[in-house]
């Protein structure tokens, strides 16, 4: 073999293996996914769950923060996907109430460490807190990747009432943030804030200065509409983006998207999903 053609193999293969761990992406997304509410007549949730899961394996999410999940949602989406999922319900740090979940698939990313919090002065128990109207919640997981990435997500969903509420969440999951990611390693922060980027409470967060919104950052402009909030009204295009995704640490945010998937002038949700891909 000449001493050319070695050398030409040898470049190839050293392509070969950097390749998989330089390329690999991660899709992750939020979708508050409307709880089961059987006053929603014309999008009751028995129409539009296999929808929602059709739309995430569609995009090949490989993560995703859900928000209004009942128990039995959760079980669903779980076995649509063939994901596994973290979180509890609010309101009992168990089964009842809304879940905050995050589900993952265990094909890609292992789970390393998980927990979930309450948005109150008593982070610890159910609770309810500061003007809030109901319990709110914080779920996270520590993952690992096949690429051997290592992350944490964080999954919120705010208060739609209580102002001081919303404020008071986004300084307490930084201070968590900082309490639980102790190694500083890259950090998704996603949710329903239910809150516009003008408010305080987003303010917050970008005050911090490692603190980025991936739709600010994306090397693709943002795709998608100028709102995420569509309270599934057909004819209704929402002006306002209260659904978001943030990011700390070395990610790089390739595109972000507000994704208008539908089914007959039907949407899966009263929201739009925010997917995002990224790369450690």
């Amino acid at each position: 073999m000449s001493l050319l053609r070695t050398t030409v193999l040898l470049s190839l293969l050293l392509v070969l293996l950097a390749s998989p761990i330089a390329a690999q992406t991660h899709r992750i997304a939020t979708f508050n996914i409307r709880w089961d509410n059987p006053n929603d007549l014309g999008n009751l949730w028995k129409d539009r769950a296999t929808q929602v899961i059709q739309l995430i394996q569609f995009h090949q999410i490989g993560i995703v923060g859900t928000q209004e999940v009942l128990a039995h949602q959760l079980k669903q989406l779980n076995e649509g996907l063939g994901y596994a999922s973290i979180g509890v319900g609010r309101d009992d740090g168990a089964t009842k109430g809304e879940f905050s979940p995050i589900h993952y698939d265990p094909a890609r990313y292992k789970l390393e460490d998980s927990g979930t919090f309450w948005l109150s002065p008593n982070p610890e128990i159910p609770s309810k807190g500061w003007d809030a109207s109901l319990n709110r919640i914080c779920s996270w997981g520590k993952f690992t990747s096949q690429d051997g990435s290592r992350f944490y997500v964080f999954n919120v969903h705010y208060d739609h009432i209580g102002q001081q509420a919303r404020e008071e969440s986004s300084k307490l999951v930084l201070s968590k943030i900082k309490e639980i990611n102790r190694e500083g390693l890259p950090v998704i922060w996603m949710g329903d804030f239910n809150v516009e980027p003008e408010n305080p409470a987003y303010q917050v967060i970008l005050n911090q200065e490692t603190w980025k919104d991936a739709r600010l950052v994306s090397k693709l402009p943002s795709y998608g509409p100028k709102g995420t909030f569509t309270a599934f009204e057909w004819d209704r295009m929402p002006t306002g983006i209260i659904d978001h995704i943030f990011v700390d640490g070395k990610i790089e945010v390739l595109r972000h998207g507000i994704l208008t998937d539908n089914y007959g002038k039907k949407y899966p949700s009263d929201h739009f999903p925010v997917m995002v891909e990224i790369r450690f």
